[in-house]
């Protein structure tokens, strides 16, 4: 006899579970919370895809290692606050002149003086990490740091006084960065690059957003270097001794591809000395240098005063290797109060074009 006319539900039931129109099983997600004074790095370890560790409020003091894709390390507000432990791994000022060991090998990045590490590998990247509602401060190197990070979120974070940058990634990609402050740290607020470790073309982020964060008292606000393919959009710029700067050098492909678009940049009038790397920075509101096909528009550039060959509201720089800046687009963009212009063009590069700008004086003349 056919066993589906006796238990016609339980046949159901056998012939759903084969496949036939079955829906997939939902994985139950585990909420992992961490005191203040328990181990956040224990936590994450135990953690599995998809799990969220939640940092209640109060002072947390450890370097945290990531590995796991699709995990969540959230606070509870900016009263979470992730500190260095006692001694070694408190900030200091950063030597700039060279280009920051971060320790991204593995399982040393926290070791190094990073507060908040996402590490993939070259094989591997970390996939769709969250970070999320906390203040990281006092790292010596970088609040949060990733290496080899795929979709990357970091998002309502506070990194505030740490020694070489708030938030940073090299060779990660597809990322989302909103709603941030990052304030007071020793070089850039955010920084982005390919790699900080050798000589190489730029790398496609396929599509990295940086959107409605503050970036206030750093070096540089934001840094975008030998990257492809990423979009600025409605972040706020002041007090930085640059705001924006996207770099790039001789290797290929060359870095470009980037939008800079809708945001205030403001008042970047901190001074901030040469280095070998670098010279003398202040009064910087965007600068492109050695780079390609960017679009700067419809941003609102106000009060950047100095007296540094890349002073200026926004500047195309021949870069310091000898590469040239090529087909930049500087459009619709509101520039007042700028100096030594607000416009300056020292770069010999071909295409690139000023069109539409609301601006009084530029360099050389006729750009506004």
């Amino acid at each position: 006899m056919n066993k589906c006319h006796i238990a016609p539900l339980a046949c159901a039931a056998a012939l759903l579970g084969t496949g036939l129109g079955a829906a997939a099983p939902t994985a139950a997600h585990t909420v992992h919370l961490v005191r203040p004074g328990e181990s956040i790095q224990k936590a994450v370890d135990s953690a599995r895809p998809g799990d969220t560790v939640l940092l209640a409020r109060g002072t947390h003091r450890e370097s945290v290692s990531v590995s796991t894709p699709g995990l969540t390390l959230r606070g509870m507000g900016r009263g979470t606050v992730l500190r260095p432990q006692a001694g070694p791994g408190t900030a200091t000022a950063p030597d700039t002149a060279t280009a920051p060991d971060t320790g991204s090998a593995a399982g040393s990045c926290a070791a190094a003086g990073n507060g908040i590490c996402v590490e993939g590998t070259r094989d591997h990247n970390v996939d769709g990490v969250t970070i999320a509602s906390l203040t990281v401060t006092g790292f010596r190197k970088a609040g949060v740091y990733a290496h080899e990070a795929d979709r990357l979120t970091v998002r309502n974070v506070g990194a505030v006084g740490n020694g070489v940058w708030g938030i940073a990634t090299e060779q990660s990609v597809r990322g989302v960065f909103r709603g941030n402050t990052a304030r007071d740290n020793g070089d850039a607020g955010l920084f982005l690059a390919n790699t900080v470790t050798a000589e190489q073309g730029a790398m496609d982020t396929g599509g990295t957003l940086v959107e409605r964060n503050r970036l206030q008292g750093n070096r540089i606000g934001v840094t975008v270097r030998r990257l492809r393919n990423l979009t600025l959009t409605d972040n706020h710029l002041t007090g930085n001794c640059a705001g924006v700067f996207v770099v790039g050098d001789e290797n290929k492909p060359k870095a470009g591809l980037v939008t800079v678009r809708e945001n205030r940049i403001e008042r970047n009038n901190k001074s901030c000395p040469k280095t070998a790397r670098l010279d003398a920075l202040q009064g910087s509101g965007i600068v492109l240098t050695g780079t390609e096909d960017n679009l700067v528009t419809r941003n609102v550039i106000r009060d950047n005063v100095g007296t540094s060959p890349l002073s200026g509201g926004i500047v195309v720089f021949k870069s310091f290797v000898g590469t040239p800046s090529e087909r930049n687009r500087i459009s619709h963009n509101l520039l007042q109060g700028n100096a030594p212009a607000d416009l300056v063009n020292t770069d010999p590069g071909q295409g690139n074009t000023f069109q539409g700008n609301t601006c009084r004086l530029s360099t050389p003349a006729g750009l506004c």
